[in-house]
């Protein structure tokens, strides 16, 4: 999993409350057993017109000054829906490091630090005037600073947020649910060998 320490990025806005996980990525794109490669299909049936081709213009995402963005900032209970995982890798993959929004549904909020997604809940005023200075400054960029916990545009915006220790030790430091077990390999293999001992005497 990336580690995630400062960063700064392109903002992109997405004035819609409940977006979920269909939507951020369709039921029909879920075949794929690899982890990779669903970013093209991120809000499909938003960026596309029906022939799946043509890409919307009138779509957030598909306006050339968030092109690259790797910041969302959204509205509330993002991430509702079906509990699939798919919806992270999809952000993850088209290039989104972190979603700030009033709230998350739990489940995304969780998938989210488990997959080195950071979301980020701030009050509905904050979240109305990055709105706002994203319009009047595009493209608009913020700093991510996980070790300070704290979000600035560099033009007087400054925020603090919360987050649970050890979800921040782990995206400080890259760890998933495997690298975390990983840490003990030694006390789990010291373990393994007593218990085998155990059953051959």
């Amino acid at each position: 999993m990336k580690s995630f320490t400062t960063h700064t990025g392109v903002v992109a806005t997405m004035d819609r409350a409940n977006v979920d996980t269909d939507q951020i990525i369709p039921k029909q794109f879920l075949k794929r057993i690899e982890r990779t490669g669903f970013g093209q299909f991120l809000f499909f049936d938003w960026r596309f017109l029906e022939d799946g081709t043509t890409p919307n213009a009138e779509f957030e995402l598909n306006q050339p000054v968030v092109g690259g963005a790797s910041i969302l900032v959204t509205r509330k209970n993002f991430g509702s829906g079906s509990s699939r995982e798919h919806a992270v890798w999809a952000l993850d993959d088209y290039g989104f490091r972190c979603v700030i929004a009033p709230s998350f549904a739990d489940i995304f909020f969780n998938n989210s630090f488990k997959n080195g997604l950071l979301p980020i809940a701030l009050p509905e005023a904050d979240i109305d005037e990055l709105f706002a200075r994203a319009a009047a400054h595009a493209p608009y960029s913020l700093t991510i600073d996980l070790e300070q916990q704290q979000i600035s545009d560099g033009a007087g915006f400054v925020r603090s947020f919360a987050i649970d220790p050890s979800r921040r030790h782990n995206l400080l430091h890259g760890l998933d649910d495997i690298a975390q077990t990983l840490l003990h390999e030694d006390k789990i293999t010291a373990f393994e060998n007593r218990r085998a001992a155990l059953a051959s005497a």
